[in-house]
């Protein structure tokens, strides 16, 4: 058994130094893990050379660069949020049925699959941003486009 008791820190550190004129002011998000997870593949459409350059400037700073990629970071956030609001204005109640599921079913894209197939429909339709997943064989159906699922929820002996 160890002889050191453990200690805990309860205290919250905030630094209130106010960030340079040069970095650009931007609201956070403002939507936890679920909403996120639901809008993350058309975000990843919507804001991919935004996406690019942060990166592409992480690299250029080995890792670093925390304020120097402030700008991009804060494109990147600003792209996120206007999809999150687009999709919110045009889906709602798909975006909305959508993460709910996944908040109730642990992030599990695959157990949301019926309200995942109408938001995407919705979300093509009124924003014309299509759900593709990086890396994908071209030559196979998409994960989440299969009628019939290889992991899926099972109701009185039916496979859905």
């Amino acid at each position: 058994m160890a002889a050191r008791q453990p200690r805990f820190n309860q205290a919250v550190l905030i630094d209130t130094t106010p960030l340079p004129e040069s970095i650009p002011k931007v609201e956070e998000v403002g939507a936890s893990s679920a909403p996120l997870m639901s809008a993350s593949y058309f975000i990843g459409a919507r804001c991919k050379a935004y996406n690019d350059d942060y990166m592409m400037c992480k690299t250029e700073a080995h890792g670093r660069g925390e304020f120097e990629c402030m700008k991009e970071g804060r494109k990147v956030t600003r792209c996120a949020a206007s999809v999150i609001d687009d999709i919110t204005k045009n889906c709602l109640q798909e975006f909305r049925n959508h993460w709910e599921c996944l908040e109730d079913n642990n992030q599990q894209l695959w157990q949301c699959r019926k309200w995942e197939w109408r938001l995407n429909g919705c979300v093509f339709q009124k924003l014309g941003l299509e759900k593709k997943i990086p890396g994908a064989p071209e030559h196979e159906t998409p994960v989440h486009l299969r009628k019939r699922q290889i992991y899926s929820q099972q109701e009185k002996g039916v496979i859905t």
